[in-house]
């Protein structure tokens, strides 16, 4: 039988362990939470693997020590906790008092004085204790029934192991310290005497009190010398060194009892610091047993559904598929909500032996077609677009579309970055939630869901259309207070329907031009890869960093990178190598090999496998709750990656083509965001020369450059054009240093000329810092926020994001704003006017339509008016629009 030893944890040491592995981790409020996430990962580490009956953690008391009074500069040289850790410090210890660990303090003392009185009382009582710490001072402390254990080494000392690593053994500890001294705590030792000498002295005479009553058998006269001037030191030092195990802390073993945390407690403690991962460890699954979830497999029962949604107006849905793309998904089930912790589960396609009988799609639809497509009962889900698609494959067009949770939350919280049900059921309900793989299995043992049985995928179907249904419910209040209904209403609730319509259209390719164009990316790669290994003098694996690291650092002897932490080998990064581009060719080869092989792989060669079946088009997701910013990105695939410029991008656009009796229309924005920018900040300068139509970049550059110059026209137009979008993005003298290739003095220049030109762009930009300091946030035009924690972090790497964030959010936010609103203008207009036009691609400031030939003349005055009149900003926006059979000529 393991024997049930106490463990002590020394709180302080592992919260500054934890406070610097983890940096710039602040949760939406600003407060910093690193230190708090990893003492508790560390904390929780340990508990499974050691799985301790007995356990206590000590702290340091804030204010002067005992040890203060012996000697008032003690720890003086030390710097003061810093301000972002000093805050974490009460919320670690709540965590740990939730967690039900004894907590243990002492007035005037230190953590190691309560750790060696605890041990002390311990060993009195024949107890086996292990110190958690990665202190050496603890050392001294080590006996037969003490042991110490460091969790970032992952090692246990005992006496002789600490006289292996230390070079003493722990009865000697103290003596070694006093004789070395600590610069960190201030503690003064012998001056001249260091960590080799103070061991080996006290090796040689076995304690520091035998080496004082023999100091003449030390045999070098200066060492003597330097102990008899420093006794009064020496004596002052062992004092300070030492750790005080008298203290009376009522030791009673079992107060050590590790029990059942305090789940609610530590729930609450973790939706506020936002640990969706904590806070799903320790949230029970949705209790079943108070949900009253039903199967619907009788006609009767759907339509009692049916009558209720009805007369309620409203209800949350959501689909279940045997596909997460919904335009090759086929629909299993659906589930329904009208009430919280009420739904309903209707199976239409489950598949397996003795499988019940279910109705058939035909009599269910027929059925639902009613409030399925009635605009007055108002339709909430999570993800609604992907049920959207779903149900128009089944010849269903869902009207009423209201609330989506994921859409709500993105707008309250756009940093998250993911809005998935089980973390905003978690975030917001506290309610963990039954995943998707625990219903269909993972790797070789996952199924469709359709060979599941129906028992066991109807609480998983319910829970989802009723936590939409509570998510709904509880976001929306927030977000009109917020101020952003509108937001939600007139651009990201429409937008749904748009996306939806667009994904399900999609686009045609040609799949021969791609095959030809994979070929001569091909060619071109051998070519590169041959210049690569004779520039390299061997044949190696270009793909792989470790032989690339060692053919460029090794073999070529270039400048040196860093060694990765995980892999022990040269980073080879993109930053990396367009440094050496600027010393060696193989490294501007191997930027072009890695760009072309990537374009091969994630387009050329995939495009064509991703044709859907059916109806031979690619069908990308667009993606309405990633971007912060506010903008869309795509994916499966990401068409916004496909190459603009170049040879190669037009290459890659002419695979693009409309149908047959069909042309494409392009309308870009032209300069969209300096257009934002221009109205935002009310620059009379830059207001002038949109409204007279001159081209900005050009003028930036007369103005910023003047005739003291040797670039030629075109040279100081692209340099002005990098100045003029950098000043958006915030960017410093360093990074426009690098776009332009010039000194950092030379780049901080043109940002003073730039500011001098354009004032009213500076004032902007500096109270747009100002107010996201103060409110927490930064705001676009419309309304839509982003949180900025990182104004408030002590780090100034942090506050450098912070404030590109600051000021890029208004500008490209509002950009994106404008964007949507014209997306949802511009297809209302052409379902009004019952037009066969299809926008089929939005691109960064880039919508691409598919128009039959006859419907040329009325789209294109329509897509201009709209995307030029979508808002009216004190300078014009302007749409520059083309034709072409193909994407490339429309471009």
């Amino acid at each position: 039988m393991k024997e049930k030893k106490l463990y002590l944890i020394d709180g302080n040491s592992i919260l500054y362990r934890a406070y610097y592995a983890i940096r710039f981790l602040s949760n939406s409020k600003g407060f910093p939470t690193n230190a708090i996430f990893g003492f508790i990962s560390m904390l929780r580490k340990f508990m499974q693997k050691e799985n301790p009956h007995y356990l206590g953690i000590a702290f340091d008391v804030k204010g002067p020590t005992i040890r203060h009074k012996v000697f008032k500069d003690y720890k003086a040289h030390r710097k003061p906790m810093p301000e972002d850790l000093v805050v974490q410090v009460p919320v670690v210890k709540k965590v740990i008092k939730a967690m039900n660990i004894p907590l243990f303090e002492h007035e005037n003392y230190e953590a190691d004085d309560v750790l060696g009185s605890l041990t002390r009382e311990a060993s009195k009582r024949k107890i086996s204790t292990v110190i958690v710490t990665t202190d050496k001072d603890i050392f001294q402390l080590v006996d037969d029934l003490t042991s110490v254990y460091n969790p970032v080494k992952d090692t246990v000392l005992d006496k002789k192991k600490v006289k292996e690593i230390f070079g003493v053994f722990p009865s000697q500890v103290t003596d070694v310290l006093a004789l070395w001294g600590d610069p960190t705590d201030n503690i003064p030792g012998v001056p001249g005497i260091g960590e080799k000498t103070s061991k080996s002295l006290i090796n040689q005479f076995g304690s520091l009190g035998n080496l004082l009553e023999n100091l003449d058998q030390v045999d070098k006269a200066p060492l003597r010398d330097k102990i008899k001037q420093n006794l009064d030191q020496l004596e002052l030092s062992r004092q300070l060194v030492t750790i005080e195990r008298g203290l009376d802390l009522k030791f009673k073993l079992e107060d050590f009892s590790v029990s059942e945390p305090n789940r609610e407690e530590l729930i609450q403690i973790f939706k506020e610091l936002e640990f969706p991962s904590l806070l799903s460890e320790y949230m029970k699954k949705t209790e079943r047993a108070k949900k009253q979830y039903k199967i619907i497999l009788k006609e009767d029962k759907l339509r009692k559904l049916v009558a209720r949604i009805k007369k309620e107006k409203f209800v949350s849905l959501d689909t279940e598929t045997d596909s997460p793309s919904p335009t090759q998904a086929n629909l299993v089930g659906m589930s329904f909500s009208v009430k919280n912790n009420q739904a309903f589960y209707l199976p239409l396609r489950h598949d397996y032996p003795d499988v019940p009988e279910q109705l058939s799609k035909e009599t269910a639809f027929r059925l639902l077609e009613d409030i399925l497509t009635d605009p007055k009962v108002r339709k909430f889900g999570q993800n609604i677009k992907y049920d959207s698609i779903v149900l128009n494959r089944e010849g269903i067009a869902l009207q009423g579309i209201d609330l989506d949770s994921m859409v709500l939350s993105y707008l309250l919280e756009p940093n998250w970055g993911k809005h998935n049900l089980n973390k905003l059921s978690l975030s917001y309900l506290q309610v963990k939630t039954i995943l998707y793989k625990e219903i269909v299995g993972k790797g070789k043992n996952e199924v469709t869901i359709n060979a599941v049985p129906i028992e066991k995928v109807a609480p998983y179907a319910c829970q989802d259309a009723d936590l939409a249904l509570q998510l709904c419910t509880l976001l929306w209040p927030k977000v009109k207070q917020e101020k952003m209904e509108s937001l939600y209403s007139e651009f990201e609730r429409p937008l749904i329907e748009v996306l939806a319509d667009m994904e399900m259209w999609g686009v045609k390719i040609d799949t021969q031009a791609l095959e030809r164009l994979s070929e001569e990316l091909q060619s071109e790669l051998d070519n590169l890869r041959k210049k690569i290994h004779t520039l390299g003098g061997e044949e190696f694996n270009i793909n792989s960093p470790q032989q690339l690291g060692h053919i460029l650092f090794e073999k070529l002897q270039l400048p040196a990178s860093r060694k990765t932490k995980k892999t022990k080998s040269y980073s080879t990064n993109m930053s990396i190598l367009q440094e050496l581009a600027r010393v060696h060719p193989i490294a501007e080869h191997t930027l072009e090999y890695r760009r072309l092989s990537k374009l091969k792989s994630g387009y050329a060669d995939s495009l064509p496998l991703l044709l859907h079946p059916e109806t031979r088009r690619i069908h990308t997701s667009y993606n309405q709750t990633v971007a912060a910013t506010g903008r869309l990105s795509s994916s499966d695939p990401n068409l916004q990656n496909i190459p603009v410029r170049g040879e190669l991008g037009r290459r890659f656009r002419q695979a693009f083509i409309p149908e047959e009796g069909h042309l494409f229309l392009s309308a870009d924005y032209s300069q969209i965001e300096l257009r934002v920018l221009a109205h935002l900040s009310e620059d009379p300068a830059l207001i002038e020369i949109f409204l007279h139509d001159r081209d900005v970049h050009a003028e930036t550059a007369s103005r910023v450059f003047g005739d003291a110059t040797a670039l030629s026209k075109e040279e100081q137009r692209r340099h002005a054009k990098i100045i003029n979008f950098s000043m958006i993005y915030g960017a410093s003298a360093f990074s426009l240093a690098k776009e332009l290739g010039t000194s950092n003095s030379e780049a901080q220049s043109f940002i003073d000329l730039y500011f001098a030109q354009y004032s009213k762009v500076h004032e902007f930009l500096e109270k747009k810092v100002q107010e996201a300091t103060e409110k927490g946030f930064s705001e676009t035009l419309f309304g839509r926020k982003r949180q900025v924690p990182e104004l408030k972090q002590k780090e100034w790497f942090a506050q450098q994001a912070g404030r590109r964030i600051a000021l890029n959010t208004p500008i490209q936010g509002t950009a994106a704003d404008l964007m949507k609103k014209a997306m949802i203008d511009i297809w209302r207009e052409i379902k009004k006017r019952n037009l066969r036009s299809k926008m089929i691609l939005q691109v960064h400031d880039e919508l691409v339509f598919e128009v039959p030939d006859k419907e040329r003349e009325v789209l294109e005055p329509l897509v201009k008016e709209k995307m030029e009149k979508v808002f009216a900003l004190k300078i014009p926006l302007n749409v520059h629009l083309e034709w072409g059979v193909n994407w490339a000529e429309a471009k």
